[in-house]
């Protein structure tokens, strides 16, 4: 049917990502007929080169640090090291797995899937492998790529990107990561439980800037005792390669050297010699623009996804797929609150938040209208039983909701469901604190901090 020129779709799909199988599914869900066009493999980056495989990687590491750790629970174990090759295998088993699972997804929902590079014909079509397909409407969800910076050539030998370092069938002795954001402290958290001595990078004054400065400083003393070595605060200004290695020289002159420089400065996005400028479509820096229902300029064309400059998040982008979906098909939608979007990022330990950060609270609402509350996980008790250091912070407008939740701590990132509902439904301390958490839990910390903000701490001090 999709080489059929006289089919006219609902929606025709750019990109097999997160956002635009999203779309897809929901889409195909309501009625619509949809085409759906990708070059690689369906599941974009977050399945194939992103999310999964990382996540993976980093399970890999924690078993290794239990191995090693494992006396302090009275458990003995020999750590006999890490056999990347088995490590892959099972890296790229879940990965088989999950892509078979979407494969079936598409295919049972009757979406017209192509394989192909598809570019931007008209403001109703796409052109892949020689043919046209038309729809009455188009999606932009072509993702993105890593992203370097000027005269730093990734070449994927001794200068990697997160795709090449995802595909390596060895542990590197050391490594520089040139970027302390999430894909940057995932990577050192992974390989430093591999056993690689690991140098981050970070042109700002913190790890995982866009965090709370809460939580970006818990996580510095972490992986100080954790051994991970990091210079903030200053710029990159070049690489070249050394005998055996490669050596990075910072704008004041400082130095580092290692076997390896990952890059991990973020991502970009896939929109150029794709036909949207061509076509009308706004973009700006190779972002498309879109309104609050993920709408271009030109009316019969949406984006989403990486593409256009939102949190770049797989979640994110399957809400904007699902967005537009409902959007064509007539239901009332409502815009996403970005805001009250879950971050976590899966280093050890996790760094996990959702909301606003106290900086930000102050210059919304005044500094004295903004109250702040730290809980200690040493007041916790599985917390304690899996030998794990952190802190809820709770950010909240006086006498109000509670605006910013910040964690960091092992497992933190399975808390951000509950932190989610807290700050969607704009709840008070008063209103969790009644709320049972289950004892013992990690989760029950996020009672107890609840209940120190309404004023009736329990295992917390006054």
């Amino acid at each position: 049917m999709a080489n059929d020129a006289s089919t006219v779709f609902d929606l025709v799909i750019l990109g097999g990502g997160s956002g635009g199988y999203a779309a897809a599914l929901r889409g195909a869900q309501l009625g619509l007929d949809v085409a759906l066009i990708e070059k690689g493999k369906v599941g974009g980056t977050c399945l194939h080169n992103g999310c999964i495989p990382t996540k993976a990687l980093l399970h890999a590491g924690e078993i290794a640090d239990q191995a090693r750790e494992s006396a302090q629970f009275g458990v003995k174990t020999t750590f006999e090291g890490i056999d990347m090759e088995a490590v892959n295998k099972y890296k790229d088993e879940v990965i088989s797995g999950l892509y078979k699972g979407l494969q079936g997804l598409i295919a049972s929902r009757k979406v017209h899937y192509i394989e192909g590079e598809g570019k931007l014909s008209s403001p109703t079509s796409a052109d892949v492998n020689g043919q046209r397909i038309q729809g009455r409407h188009v999606l932009l969800a072509t993702g993105s790529v890593p992203k370097s910076l000027p005269g730093l050539e990734i070449d994927g030998n001794r200068i990697i990107s997160s795709d090449h370092a995802l595909k390596m069938d060895r542990v590197p002795k050391s490594a520089i990561v040139l970027g302390g954001g999430v894909i940057g402290v995932e990577f050192a958290s992974a390989w430093k439980s591999f056993g690689t001595e690991i140098t981050i990078v970070e042109g700002l004054k913190h790890l995982v800037p866009v965090e709370d400065e809460n939580s970006s400083k818990l996580l510095e003393r972490a992986f100080r005792k954790r051994g991970i070595k990091f210079n903030l605060g200053t710029f990159f200004d070049k690489a070249e390669y050394t005998q055996d290695g490669v050596r990075v020289t910072l704008a004041d002159g400082k130095t580092f050297e290692a076997e390896l420089l990952l890059v991990a400065i973020g991502r970009g996005p896939v929109s150029q010699g794709l036909g949207y400028e061509e076509q009308g479509v706004a973009m700006d820096r190779g972002y498309v623009l879109v309104d609050e229902y993920m709408q271009t300029n030109v009316p019969t064309i949406s984006a989403v996804g990486d593409l256009v400059p939102t949190l770049q998040l797989a979640h994110v982008g399957f809400a904007e797929g699902i967005l537009v979906a409902e959007r064509l098909a007539g239901l009332k939608t409502v815009p996403i609150d970005y805001d009250g979007v879950p971050k976590v990022t899966y280093c050890h330990p996790e760094v996990a938040s959702v909301g606003i950060t106290e900086a930000k609270a102050k210059e919304i609402y005044g500094a004295d209208k903004v109250v702040a509350l730290k809980y200690n996980l040493a007041g916790n008790g599985k917390s304690r039983i899996l030998k794990t250091a952190g802190e809820i912070k709770l950010v909240q407008v006086k006498d109000g909701a509670v605006v910013g939740v910040h964690m960091v701590g092992d497992r933190m990132g399975e808390q951000v469901g509950e932190a989610q509902l807290i700050y969607n439904w704009e709840a008070l301390p008063s209103e969790v604190a009644q709320l049972i958490h289950a004892h013992p839990t990690q989760n029950e910390a996020m009672g107890e901090a609840h209940l120190a903000l309404a004023g009736k701490p329990l295992h917390a001090h006054d």
